[in-house]
């Protein structure tokens, strides 16, 4: 659901980092009033578990993969504004470094996935948990239909934004500068398999998690404004976490399950991919902008590695990357808000 550079136009681009910069700044401010040191760790855990789970690709119909994200778990626990640092903290490495997701597009990438998701998400499960108690078994439920809502509305607007660059943006000869596919093709190609799969796989990681941790680690469910402050000061205090981390480290290991999918997920194709498919040209835009950022570590493929290997490995360097920006981020807007 990454969309590559070259796929939406410049403007295009422009207009959806002006609807994704409002959420970064509001989100900065709203965490703040929240946020404590204690804290700065567990955005810097869900932000590496956001990036390492977008790595599991799975198989999709139609011959192309798709891919959990983890923004409403993430809007679940934390509350939706954290999960908007988080995740654009993990896309903004996987564009920069892995070349997944373009640079130009990544304010487009990080308004569906950190932003439309994450509210989506909290505000669903929300509605559908209620008052309930911490324990009821229908928190699971809920944060399950809440991330398959979510990842399934995020998708909508992927495929939304691909489809109008057709009728927005075409050559001279009439063929489209930029994805190629309009809304009667986009749509339903996104769509129908992450109605059918991606939604599904989403929900399944959301709701297991939250009924784990009702059994193991009740507090780190009441750190959202929801509940009382006194409860959340007592989550932050004592969060056993330890066991988070060590699924982070299992899922690091278990990457390249992710490289068993085959196929290229829909609207990721590059220049030859596309002429493959029977498209019969590569658009202008995509094939001026597609490469207009070298990602070091392409695709996550380490030169001279075994494949496995290399995705293992760029998955550890990635996690490493992400829990260090994302500690800076968040230790910048805790010292903010203990000077004000």
């Amino acid at each position: 659901m990454h969309i590559p550079d070259g796929y939406l136009s410049p403007a295009s681009c422009a207009v959806m980092y002006a609807a994704a910069a409002p959420f970064w700044y509001q989100a900065s401010q709203k965490v703040k009033r929240v946020l404590n040191a204690k804290m700065v760790p567990l955005i810097a855990l869900f932000a590496a578990f956001s990036f390492v789970i977008m790595m599991f690709n799975v198989p999709l119909p139609g011959g192309t993969t798709g891919h959990a994200v983890g923004s409403a778990l993430v809007a679940i626990i934390l509350g939706p504004w954290a999960a908007v640092i988080a995740v654009s903290v993990a896309l903004a490495i996987q564009a920069l470094f892995f070349g997944d997701g373009g640079i130009l597009a990544f304010g487009a990438n990080s308004f569906n996935m950190a932003v439309v998701m994450p509210f989506v998400g909290h505000y669903i499960y929300r509605w559908i948990s209620g008052q309930s108690q911490i324990t009821s078994p229908c928190r699971p439920i809920a944060a399950a239909i809440a991330g398959y809502i979510a990842l399934t509305i995020a998708a909508l607007f992927t495929a939304i934004e691909l489809g109008l660059q057709p009728y927005l943006f075409k050559a001279a000869d009439g063929t489209p500068l930029y994805a190629p596919y309009g809304p009667s093709v986009a749509i339903p190609a996104m769509m129908v398999p992450h109605l059918l799969v991606a939604s599904v796989v989403e929900a399944l990681v959301t709701g297991s998690v939250v009924a784990y941790l009702q059994r193991t680690n009740q507090p780190l469910l009441m750190l959202t404004i929801e509940f009382p402050a006194e409860a959340r000061e007592k989550a932050v205090a004592s969060p056993r976490t330890r066991i988070l981390w060590i699924g982070l480290a299992i899922l690091i290991l278990l990457a390249p399950l992710g490289l068993l999918a085959p196929g290229t997920a829909w609207g990721e194709w590059g220049g030859e991919e596309l002429q493959e498919l029977g498209l019969g040209f590569i658009p202008e835009g995509l094939e001026r902008l597609g490469g207009i950022w070298p990602a070091p570590i392409p695709d996550y493929e380490l030169p001279g590695l075994n494949a496995n290997l290399g995705y293992i490995l760029s998955a550890a360097m990635g996690i490493v990357l992400v829990l260090l920006v994302t500690w800076l981020v968040s230790r910048m807007v805790v010292r903010r808000s203990t000077e004000i």
